[in-house]
Order: structure tokens, then C-alpha cells, then sequence
């Protein structure tokens, strides 16, 4: 099964792609067969940002990601959300990667179920 997750929110300050990022892990832990693609768009291209420092204890949306990347989830950012908040390929999570409106919309119709946060 195909799903695909967009995620539009900051990556902190609301809870939405945090909690996004954890139904991602979850279904790639528990659901096998899964292909899972999360499409981060708008403010939520910085939650691939390397470097991320937050409190101990708190959610860290970098460690997230590289989780996603490391259960065979593929993470595509949008280039022109990039460009907008002049967030270079260089400066995101490994794995992760610079995508396209065109390629959210063959995404979009190629999956089952489409999810957005």
C-alpha cells in the first residue's frame, strides 16, 4: 500500500508536524509492505534542517526524520518552500531531498491513501 503524508506546519510552535512525523513512524514500524512518502511543504521544509538543538526531552524533528529515512520512508521537501526560506540541499537530513510540485502530484495520484497535517 501507498501513502503519502503532507506536512505543512512549522517544525515547532504547533504540534502538528510532530505529530505528524510519529503516526509516519509508527506506520512504518507496524503496517508491513508500507510505502510511505512524507512531503513536507510550506513552513515544515525546516523541520529537515541539520543541527537541530532542543531542550532534553523535548521532541527533536531532525532525529524524527532521520528515523523515517532509516525505516525505508522516503522524505521530499518542496524546492520552491526551500527557496522561499532560503533552506539549502546541503543543509538537510541525509536521505531527505529536494522534490517538485510535479513530483507531490504523480505522488498524490499514485497513492491509496493521501494524509495531510
Amino acid at each position: 500500500m501507498k501513502t503519502l503524508m503532507i506536512l505543512n506546519d512549522p517544525p515547532y510552535g504547533t504540534e502538528r508536524t510532530y505529530n505528524g512525523l510519529r503516526l509516519a513512524l509508527n506506520l512504518l514500524q507496524k503496517a508491513e509492505g508500507l510505502e510511505l512518502t512524507v512531503f513536507l511543504m510550506g513552513d515544515a521544509v525546516g523541520s529537515a534542517k541539520v543541527g537541530q538543538q532542543t531542550p532534553s526531552g523535548y521532541y527533536n524533528l531532525e532525529r524524527m526524520l532521520k528515523g523515517v529515512v532509516a525505516r525505508k520512508g522516503r522524505v521530499l521537501l518542496c524546492g520552491t518552500c526551500m527557496d522561499a526560506r532560503a533552506l539549502r540541499e546541503e543543509e538537510v537530513v541525509a536521505g531527505c531531498r529536494r522534490s517538485s510540485l510535479d513530483e507531490l502530484t504523480e505522488a498524490s495520484l499514485c497513492s491509496d491513501r493521501v494524509l495531510v497535517f
